[in-house]
């Protein structure tokens, strides 16, 4: 991209601050300076947010002893921070990856605690806060990024109050335990709760953060919500006020449109073919695209296909791996080290059990465009992704992108980031060799149909998640922080409403709320009438009480949460209530109607191969209309229904699409009412004379025909099979919901409304109670508190 000089950026609404500049410098032969994008995963996540919001971006620009005015490349604003030999030593090489990139990961190589490397890191991340200060509009947001800046947040906090400050970590958080061992532990968790808004990879890695926060800092956290009590003023320092600091998991993503767009160009897969050709067009391809990092696992890896190729269980010729390791580091001697254990492992392979014509290794240490990563990704039969310890790895995802054939197999590391939402890869703990021989083996010999099987349910999990809905759900919950200062000026209790009528939960259904709240994938599946909303004498005077709503809302914005409704109503009677449908699973006629599923967002076609589903099949992602058969059927049920119910007072019909439903609530007499709905369940069965083959079953005051099978039970499985994997919740007050409950498997959670018999595990008396339960699941999943009746929770 040519470069355009500007004058120094000032007053920005939107800043973002990391290490590196997202740009590379490229020299031509005549002297002439241009930068280009660089290839790296943060610039790949960030490149979509930027070019959308428009920002400018802080960051080191990758020379040293070198200063270099503000300039701008293809829109961005760009603001470069300068570093000496001494500070790129001690404060990058030295502190931030060799002390906290080897802690944060396990200790997989011994950290280094130097103080002179300590206090380079202090001085150098003030530079960069006081260069984002500089830049920043009043009240604008800063997005800090990574393991390198760790104190800006809490340098910009005590330079401008008035930010509204963000930071993501894009690499794991250690246990306490390990994160202990760090001598300036404290301050660096100071520095990190400057932020408003702390996002982390994993459920567990914020989790971890939460932990060494009460450990060291001694700040108690709420759910995903930490609480700072206020800072007096001391010499040299602000006063700052109590505020309250979001710590919750935000999953990275890719732009997964781009990638298959990308993948789908001729040019792609001419390369891609030209690949195979290349390399003697092996059977089967396996491919290994990492930086060259020991947290990576390629020394397991080569050690697994090696005792494969020593067992005879592959021959080369039949099956290569490529690997593709990007330089990284090499002035460290870690890495240095590394490379040549890495060289020596290639070559011994090669020279056992190559031939003339084929190396069971090719071994590639330097970096790919784009196009020709996405070109790899088509050729490769298998990618094995065998991470000890990995934030992410956005690899998983780009492989699956990529592959809009539904083709090719994924072995993914347990210890990756990517494993909580890919859970149709072959998982495989990468220090177990002999399992990592299995997975290869069973990824290699594998079904085109379960290739196609599991691939598609990743796509549907990347395409719905992408590096959009990942900005969103941070920046979303980075403007919910901000309003929430505006209103309270940032004390953490102040305007909050006082306690009202205290609603006391089941014993011990807390506990089972925050094993829940934690999970990577979670799924809440609640009935309507009786559930979310009283009963009432007329159905469509039925509301959902507001704080059920606003529970919904908050869990429905939560990355990994999806929110189903499944109610006996039709799925139009349900949105005559006001209830809120969009962006939520709807299942009506107690299943018989499904919209609103995922994976009808994903761009996945259907194989060539696959028989079109008949108008009586449930389609995934809509409503279901009835087949010829079942219009029959619904008229003579009508016949049957409508004279009997029009002679009893009170009672009426509320037809469906699928079925019709005969409510009796207002009918005056009991008995009259008790009598008309056993007459009618007798002239509709099994031996009925007017041709019927309709499926009843009795609620409250209710008697529900179809002609078409189906259940709560049925339904909720089908939701889960298109969901990725994790537990449920699921909440209902009626005897047609105990299908659902019965569903429910081990670490899902079953919730019946009322006293009536039930399989379910906990109930709650009311409506009332499934909204306190609701908000208490929302509060401990973000952190945001709904509603304001004070909700105690027995030991």
């Amino acid at each position: 991209m040519p470069q355009d000089d500007v004058a120094a950026p000032t007053g920005h609404e939107f800043v973002v601050v990391s290490n590196r500049l997202p740009v590379d410098r490229v020299t031509d032969e005549n002297g002439n300076v241009t930068w280009r994008t660089s290839p790296g995963g943060l610039v790949t996540a960030m490149e979509p947010v930027v070019r959308d919001l428009g920002c400018v971006w802080v960051g080191w620009p990758g020379s040293i002893d070198e200063h270099i005015e503000p300039f701008t490349v293809g829109g961005t604003e760009l603001l470069p921070v300068s570093l000496d030999a001494t500070e790129f030593a001690e404060y990058y090489e030295g502190f931030s990856n060799d002390t906290i990139w080897p802690l944060y990961h396990d200790v997989i190589s011994p950290p280094g605690y130097h103080r002179e490397w300590w206090d380079r890191y202090v001085s150098v991340n003030q530079r960069f806060a006081d260069a984002a200060a500089s830049v920043a509009a009043q009240g604008a947001t800063v997005w800090v990024h990574d393991y390198q800046l760790q104190l800006v947040p809490g340098m910009l906090r005590e330079l401008r109050p008035d930010l509204v400050i963000a930071f993501f970590l894009h690499i794991p958080w250690p246990s306490h335990g390990l994160f202990g061992q760090l001598p300036w532990r404290r301050k660096v968790l100071q520095g990190l709760l400057g932020a408003d808004v702390i996002g982390f990879q994993r459920v567990a890695d914020a989790a971890n953060f939460r932990s060494a926060v009460r450990r060291f800092v001694g700040a108690p956290s709420n759910g995903n919500m930490i609480v700072l009590s206020e800072r007096p003023a001391t010499r040299g320092r602000k006063r700052l006020p109590a505020r309250r600091v979001l710590a919750q998991e935000f999953p990275i993503s890719i732009d997964a449109e781009a990638f298959a767009e990308l993948a789908a160009s001729e040019s792609v897969r001419l390369r891609a073919r030209q690949i195979r050709e290349e390399l003697g067009n092996p059977e089967k391809i396996i491919l290994g695209v990492d930086r060259l990092d020991y947290t990576k696992g390629i020394r397991h890896r080569l050690k697994a296909f090696s005792e494969l190729l020593r067992d005879g269980e592959v021959k080369a010729g039949d099956v290569t791996l490529v690997q593709v390791a990007s330089p990284s580091r090499e002035r460290v001697e870690a890495y240095q080290h590394l490379r040549d254990e890495i060289e020596v492992t290639v070559g011994r392979i090669n020279g056992d059990y190559g031939t003339i014509a084929h190396s069971p290794v090719v071994y590639l240490h330097r970096g790919y465009p784009r196009e020709e990563m996405a070109a790899l990704y088509l050729a490769a039969d298998v990618l094995a992704v065998t991470a000890l310890r990995d934030g992410m790895n956005l690899v998983a995802k780009e492989y699956a992108a990529c592959r809009s054939d539904e083709q090719g197999v994924l072995v993914l590391s347990e210890f990756a980031g990517a494993a909580d939402e890919l859970r149709r890869a072959l998982l495989v703990n990468p220090h177990d060799i002999d399992g990592m021989k299995a997975a290869f083996m069973e990824a290699l010999r594998m079904s085109e149909t379960e290739q196609r099987q599991r691939m598609r349910a990743m796509r549907r999990v990347i395409f719905r998640a992408d590096v959009a809905r990942w900005s969103e759900d941070f920046l979303r919950s980075v403007e919910a922080a901000a309003e929430h200062r505006r209103q309270t000026g940032g004390d953490p209790v102040n305007g909050e409403a006082p306690p009202t009528s205290p609603i006391f939960l089941p014993r011990g259904i807390d506990a089972a709320l925050r094993r829940l709240a934690a999970e990577p994938q979670l799924l809440i599946a609640c009935d309507f009438d009786g559930t979310l909303a009283p009963i009432v004498t007329r159905p469509e005077d039925a509301r959902i009480l507001p704080r059920a709503e606003q529970a919904l809302a908050v869990l429905q914005d939560a990355p990994g949460v999806q929110v189903a409704l499944i109610s006996g109503r039709s799925v139009e009677s349900l949105a005559e209530t006001g209830v809120h449908v969009d962006g939520r699973i709807i299942a009506g006629s107690h299943g018989a109607e499904l919209v609103g599923l995922p994976s009808a967002e994903a761009p996945v076609p259907p194989e060539p191969g696959d028989a079109p589903l008949s108008d009586a099949e449930p389609r995934w992602g809509a409503a279901v209309a009835p087949s010829e058969s079942e219009r029959e059927q619904l008229g003579r049920l009508m016949a049957v229904l409508e004279p009997r119910v029009a002679a009893v007072p009170g009672a009426w019909i509320e037809e469906k699409p699928l079925g019709a439903a005969v409510h009796v609530r207002q009918v005056q007499d009991p008995t009259t009412a008790e009598n008309l709905l056993l007459a009618l369940e007798n002239e509709t069965g099994s031996t009925n004379a007017h041709g019927l083959v309709v499926h009843t079953r009795s609620g409250k005051s209710v008697l529900e025909f179809s002609v078409r099978e189906a259940d709560k039970g049925s339904v909720l499985r089908r939701i889960r099979e298109a969901l990725p994997e994790g537990p449920t919740v699921f909440i209902g007050d009626d005897v047609t919901d105990e299908d659902a409950l019965r569903a429910l498997g081990a670490g899902d959670l079953g919730v019946r409304v009322g006293s009536a018999d039930s399989v379910a595990e906990y109930r709650v008396a009311d409506p009332e109670e499934v909204a306190a339960l609701l908000a208490r699941l929302a509060e401990l999943r973000t952190g945001v508190v709904v509603g304001s009746e004070y909700v105690e929770y027995p030991e």
